[in-house]
């Protein structure tokens, strides 16, 4: 019989879903939901997915159930799909007046997510025999996603000075929070691997960063924005602008 969880447990599980729903409302009050509708798609997507999952621990009183564990991983999926979108969106907004790189991150995005499917293809065929296949498919194409968010959160502190970008700026905060929650999980994924798959204290660490995540966007979202892109008017002469002026003509051919 499974031990009866902590507060701590509880606490963990519940606050960043109340903080998730003050999310949906402030984007929607302020209109952010044209500006980050993958984003908001996900905030609303985590709450169904917690009421969901609420329901089937009450009713089998167990998280360890067969139910509650595959309703946990096709949300856990569903969830990865949205992060790689969100990924794609931030990189949409930092690149908004260079045309030329915008369009080739759509490319670049195009064939990430050919591999990603082709990734996923063979892993269910590799395991469609297995009773617990979607334990390896659906873990394995989230910690693909974490390393791209990862890669996302380093490219935006490298850069942010580059591109003029603030880290007051709702893209910056957005990626901030996903970029920790991804490190994290990438580094849970590696200690579960040497220590086994339960662990108590690595749920709770892994809900608390979460937590954190949820804390840096509503501070992001109440706070006032200072956007500091450079326009195409005043862009200076360097080599982004010739990076772009080089993708134009190539795309033009």
């Amino acid at each position: 019989m499974q031990p009866p969880l902590s507060s701590l447990f509880y606490y963990l599980w519940v606050a960043p879903h109340i903080l998730l729903a003050v999310i949906l409302v402030l984007m929607i009050r302020r209109k952010l939901y044209k500006q980050f509708p993958i984003f908001l798609l996900y905030t609303a997507f985590e709450l169904f997915q917690f009421a969901v999952l609420l329901a089937v621990f009450i009713h089998t009183g167990s998280l360890s159930d067969e139910r509650y564990r595959g309703a946990f991983s096709l949300g856990t999926a569903i969830s990865a799909a949205l992060r790689f979108g969100i990924i794609y969106e931030i990189f949409t907004e930092v690149f908004r007046y260079y045309n030329a790189l915008s369009e080739l991150g759509r490319v670049l995005f195009r064939w990430a997510t050919i591999i990603l499917l082709l990734i996923g293809v063979a892993l269910a065929g590799t395991h469609a025999n297995s009773c617990d296949w979607s334990l390896v498919i659906v873990p394995t194409l989230d910690r693909t996603v974490s390393l791209m968010q990862c890669g996302l959160l380093m490219f935006l502190f490298l850069f942010s000075r580059y591109f003029a970008l603030s880290w007051r700026n709702y893209a910056f905060g957005i990626g901030l929070g996903f970029g920790v929650l991804a490190s994290w999980q990438l580094a849970e994924s590696a200690i579960r691997s040497q220590i086994g798959v339960g662990s108590y204290l690595l749920d709770c660490l892994g809900m608390g960063t979460y937590h954190c995540c949820v804390l840096v966007w509503i501070f992001y979202l109440v706070a006032p924005e200072r956007r500091s892109y450079r326009t195409p008017l005043k862009l200076p002469k360097n080599d982004l602008e010739v990076w772009n002026k080089e993708l134009e003509r190539l795309l033009q051919q």
